[in-house]
């Protein structure tokens, strides 16, 4: 991976990690169409950088972070669903990780969704009054858990999750913000395990060049999901989803005549 590659790749990760548009999608289409996606740094890298995107979270929220006790236990309760199934079904996961096929039809699938959403979940003049409770939280980790298909977006499932436990979009949004810190750091944590050991298992570590790429992915990540977060939720709760949605369904849509058209952007 050359340096420009890791640029651009954190760009798009900080953009769109807390947009529900699939920053996972957006990272296998631009790797592969960068020829980079095979690479198993390219893979790890793609991961590792969310900790960057995260911290802008803790920045931005900071307060929140110490407001009681009471807020960590609900981000675990809505994070177990989560763990569990990634643990029991990692294999699978990085098989999907690895068809862009499967990347172009959620996001189409998802699009459409996110175009009448606002429309089946009709936000209550009381939905800034509610709360997060314990049992919401376990149900919006539940819709988390359909993220773990790449296009999906971890953003707009764990948003539409908190629209179902009718709370407003800034409150669903917000949530699905926090939740992000402990289900994102697990995975960098668990994906940097998984390669130090495969370098170990070789006699190598990790090189000069690749920490470097590492530390520049996620201070750019850091730096670009912090003006993305600002602008999403002023958009979100006076816009809503429906943009986003045209804009997965083109993607989508692109995605899949490119691949019928012959264009090669499978990665395995």
């Amino acid at each position: 991976m050359k340096l420009f590659e890791a640029i651009i790749l954190a760009i798009i990760e900080g953009l769109t990690e807390f947009l529900p548009v699939s920053s996972t999608g957006h990272m296998i289409i631009a790797s592969s169409l960068m020829g980079i996606a095979e690479d198993p740094f390219t893979k790890l890298f793609t991961v590792a950088i969310q900790f960057g995107a995260i911290l802008s979270v803790v920045v931005l929220y900071f307060k929140r972070f110490f407001k009681s006790l009471d807020f960590y236990f609900k981000l675990f309760v809505a994070f177990i669903p989560a763990a569990i199934l990634g643990w029991l079904l990692d294999d699978v996961i990085d098989e999907l990780l690895g068809n862009v096929l499967v990347v172009g039809f959620t996001l189409l699938a998802g699009g459409v969704l996110l175009v009448f959403i606002d429309q089946l979940l009709v936000e209550k003049e009381n939905a800034n009054k509610e709360e997060v409770t314990y049992l919401r939280a376990f149900k919006i980790g539940l819709f988390q858990c359909i993220a773990m298909v790449p296009g999906v977006s971890r953003s707009a499932a764990t948003i539409i999750g908190g629209l179902t436990q009718k709370l407003s979009r800034r409150n669903a949004a917000e949530f699905s913000f926090f939740l992000a810190v402990p289900t994102m750091f697990a995975a960098t944590v668990y994906k940097m395990y998984k390669y130090y050991k495969t370098l170990a298992a070789t006699g190598t570590s990790f090189s000069h060049d690749q920490i470097q790429l590492l530390l520049v992915g996620n201070v750019l990540a850091f730096v670009v999901a912090m003006l993305a977060i600002k602008s999403f939720i002023t958009f979100l709760t006076k816009h809503g989803f429906r943009v986003f949605g045209y804009y997965r369904i083109a993607v989508g849509v692109i995605i899949i005549i490119l691949i019928i058209l012959g264009v090669d952007l499978k990665i395995n």
